[in-house]
């Protein structure tokens, strides 16, 4: 019996030398398995005569038993070192300051955008807002730019894949124009028979498209035009909307600006507009911010309007100019690359 005693005492010793699970089967292969030594002393019973055998083969069962118990027990012991281990590694220091969630901020641009339309709010100004893909009416016709007219060349760019009930492709808006239209020709039509009918002041901020990627320059920039039609709107009302609004959006009097004669198809005269700082980075320069102008007889009469009555001005001005400018930040593409050191800043 004392052989068996010390199989019991070697298993015993092997099982606490495992360290894990896979080692366990191992040992555990050593002595239960189908070459073990356990199965070799039920083997060797066969020479054994019958009370032999019953004497022997009892013990042997209690010695299995045994190391089976063994077994089991150090399976356990493993298994709760391993989740003491995990519970450990998991463990939550209660002391320490919890974790807060990091809180977001307006994008640059947005803040912009979110600027002009309070001021032009404070001046009377609607705001428009309307579809990205337009018709070719509405992007380049109606604003007296025909079809195969020099001026597109450098707007006619993006298109889709669907026409409009003429046939003619969809396009990416490449200005915020087709808002003035679509505008002008709902207020004509809702205010039909009134005289005088009341004015037009509405902004149409949003994103637009053209083939342009630069430093300045981006395929997909943002926009905002505006529109001030009534009977008696002249050049001078807007010189005073663009010297109110400059110089409250810079929050400066400090503020020089100028109108240069210019070109656009849906405006004569028209006119580029530029400030000058008096001080800071950039002063004495002058800064071409917006595009301005007369609207067009054509186009007012394309707004449902009567052009020998009704007058005003048409503008147009880059928000992510003006954030460049508003920020002190000298490339246009930092604003869409998604860098959150960059980002943060403006939180």
């Amino acid at each position: 019996m004392n052989d068996l005693d010390t199989l019991v005492q070697a298993a015993e010793a092997d099982f606490a030398a495992a360290g894990t699970p896979a080692q366990l089967e191992d040992a555990k292969a050593r002595f239960l398995g189908k070459t073990g030594r356990v199965t070799e002393l039920l083997k060797g019973m066969a020479a054994l005569s019958p009370d032999e055998k019953k004497t022997r083969g009892a013990a042997i069962n209690e010695t299995k038993q045994r190391i089976e118990a063994a077994l089991t027990a150090r399976r356990q012991a493993l298994a709760e070192a391993e989740m003491q281990a995990q519970l450990k590694a998991e463990s939550l220091d209660v002391s320490l300051p919890g974790r807060q969630r990091g809180s977001g901020g307006l994008h640059p641009v947005s803040r912009t955008m979110e600027r002009i339309e309070q001021i032009f709010a404070s001046m009377g100004f609607d705001v428009a807002d309307g579809p990205e893909i337009e018709t070719d009416w509405h992007s380049f016709t109606a604003l007296n730019n025909p079809e195969n007219h020099p001026a597109r060349s450098m707007q006619d760019t993006f298109y889709v894949d669907m026409n409009d009930e003429a046939g003619r492709p969809l396009c990416l808006r490449p200005h915020t124009s087709p808002m003035q239209v679509r505008y002008s020709r709902q207020h004509a039509a809702r205010h039909a028979g009134a005289d005088p009918m009341p004015e037009i002041r509405v902004i149409a901020p949003g994103r637009t498209y053209r083939v342009d990627s630069d430093a300045t320059h981006s395929p997909m920039f943002h926009q905002c035009e505006g529109l001030w039609i009534g009977e008696n709107v002249s050049f001078k009302d807007l010189k005073s909307v663009f010297t109110d609004f400059f110089r409250t959006f810079f929050e400066t009097d400090d503020l020089e600006l100028r109108f240069r004669p210019s070109f656009f198809p849906f405006t004569e005269p028209s006119a580029e507009v530029d400030i000058a700082f008096s001080s800071g980075p950039l002063k004495g320069r002058w800064l071409e911010v917006a595009g301005s102008g007369q609207v067009h007889p054509n186009v007012v009469r394309n707004f449902g309007l009567d052009p020998e009555r009704y007058i005003g001005f048409a503008f147009g001005m880059g928000p992510d100019r003006l954030t460049m400018l508003r920020y002190g930040v000298n490339d246009l593409r930092l604003f869409f690359e998604g860098d959150m050191r960059f980002l943060a800043q403006f939180q």
